[in-house]
């Protein structure tokens, strides 16, 4: 059920704590020059709880990951500019995880939506969409681009319409090619909002961006449908358990396709966290799309840290 103009809670305007710096330290001066009032909003994380009775699925014991992760670990991290919330992605395929990060949702005003983890084609699945969509927290699910493919040789698209029918965006994640597939899904459905993920997960090199990559992701920023997070960047460029390069520049040529593609008006901001952290820290990922962002300029920066994605997941307004 559409619920996207009820207002839920109001967001306090914090004023964004900046770490002093001298004058030649241009990388935090770049910080400084933006507007204290900003509004970003991470808008892929994760959270979970290995100690609950229930367990995890992901991630597995023995990663540096297994441990619990909320938003209060998210919150303390440092940051190149304060985050004001946060759209939590559910990796866990147990429906009742879902619940879950709805009840530390509810409790936290930090966390704007929630993006679930539902499979379409299943018998069980439209049961399961109605009994969250009465959430106004639940904002959509995300899905692998093989789910998508498998939908469309299926030629049974019901289980999304029924997205589209309560107003709920759909994720997809995969490897390079899946841009192109998302482009064949907003022709299909032109009423349902698709949300790209990781720019397609494709390998960040010092090497022209592939071609074929490329065109995908040009063939789905055709269609006013799709807008696609720039995230999971430096998973993209970290080899061999290295940390991935820190320099904007080094990215720039990949985020040059994306945003010339996708354009101000839908690209959006997510970290990845804390898959992330094995590839850089919070403030070194975060430092690289916002000194881009920078270049862009305030509106296009605002746009890509809030209101892009507030567009795309119609998460309850923060204003009332």
């Amino acid at each position: 059920m559409p619920n996207s103009s009820i207002p839920r809670r109001t967001f306090l305007g914090a004023s964004l704590s900046i770490a002093a710096a001298t004058a030649t330290h241009s990388v935090l001066a770049n910080s400084l020059d933006q507007p204290d009032d900003l509004e970003i909003i991470d808008c892929h994380t994760h959270f979970y709880d290995p100690t609950r009775p229930e367990g995890v699925p992901w991630p597995s014991p023995g990663s540096s990951l297994y441990r619990t992760v909320l938003p209060k670990h998210l919150r303390e991290l440092k940051q190149y500019r304060k985050i004001t919330g946060t759209v939590i992605v559910e990796a866990s395929p147990l429906v009742e995880d879902n619940a879950w990060l709805l009840d530390l949702a509810k409790e936290d005003p930090f966390i704007v939506g929630i993006v679930g983890n539902l499979m379409p084609g299943k018998d069980e699945f439209a049961g399961h969409l109605d009994r969250f969509a009465r959430n106004p927290l639940f904002r959509g699910i995300r899905v692998s681009s093989k789910t998508v493919t498998d939908l469309l040789n299926s030629a049974s698209l019901d289980d999304l319409k029924k997205m589209i029918d309560n107003d709920l965006s759909l994720d997809v994640n995969g490897g390079p090619d899946t841009p192109g597939i998302v482009a064949q899904l907003a022709e299909k459905l032109p009423a349902l909002r698709i949300v790209q993920n990781h720019i397609g997960n494709v390998r960040i090199t010092a090497d022209p961006p592939p071609a074929d990559w490329k065109a995908g992701i040009e063939a789905a920023a055709k269609y006013a449908n799709v807008f696609c997070k720039i995230s999971a960047l430096v998973e993209g460029a970290s080899r061999d358990g290295q940390k991935a390069p820190a320099e904007m520049s080094f990215y720039k040529p990949y985020i040059d396709v994306v945003w010339n593609a996708f354009g101000d008006d839908r690209v959006i901001y997510g970290s990845n966290w804390p898959v992330s952290e094995n590839a850089a820290d919070y403030e070194t990922l975060q430092r690289i799309v916002m000194e881009y962002a920078a270049e862009r300029g305030d509106e296009a920066t605002a746009k890509f840290c809030s209101k892009n994605a507030a567009r795309a997941y119609k998460w309850i307004s923060s204003e009332a």
